[in-house]
């Protein structure tokens, strides 16, 4: 009796995988809130405001990129936040005004913008589709992918949503 031959249709496709999770950033990101360093956590007070910037242990922050938030409605002059910066500039590898999901996205956008590609010059690939992936990424993606790949897909090896074929 003849044994029935299978073929991974997938494997024979040809088709390589991008996963964007391997681009994840692995440093640690946490926020600032700015509003533990005002008046009444509402004003900034010259005076107050340093000293309470003075008192503060930023070594805490010691390589890891540092989101600056203000969770209350205050005026923050742009001179504060030079404040806080020249006390974050010896410990915190990164440092932006945005929050926890905008500089992890932007710490992510920067680690795939400086990736070696180049495996996937001329191939078939499919960028792997996961719910805790940012539309911007897939976005980014396709535009560093487009110029040099055979063409580009979404999901998995297995079935893909072709985006675009040379």
């Amino acid at each position: 009796m003849d044994t029935p031959i299978f073929i991974n249709k997938a494997a024979a496709s040809g088709i390589i995988a991008l996963d964007l999770l391997k681009y994840k950033p692995t440093m640690e990101v946490v926020e600032l809130d700015i509003k533990e360093h005002l008046f009444m956590e509402m004003i900034v007070k010259e005076k107050e405001f340093k000293e309470s910037i003075a008192s503060t242990d930023f070594s805490l922050y010691k390589g890891k990129a540092v989101a600056i938030i203000c969770s209350t409605e205050a005026i923050i002059p742009p001179w504060a936040f030079m404040i806080l910066m020249e006390k974050l500039q010896p410990y915190a590898a990164y440092t932006d005004i945005n929050s926890f999901d905008t500089v992890l996205l932007d710490l992510w956008k920067q680690k795939l913008l400086s990736a070696d590609l180049e495996q996937y010059h001329d191939q078939k690939v499919v960028v792997k589709a996961g719910p805790d992936i940012a539309p911007a990424l897939y976005l980014l993606a396709t535009s560093l992918l487009k110029p040099f790949v055979k063409s580009l897909m979404y999901g998995e090896i297995g079935l893909p949503k072709v985006i675009f074929k040379k």
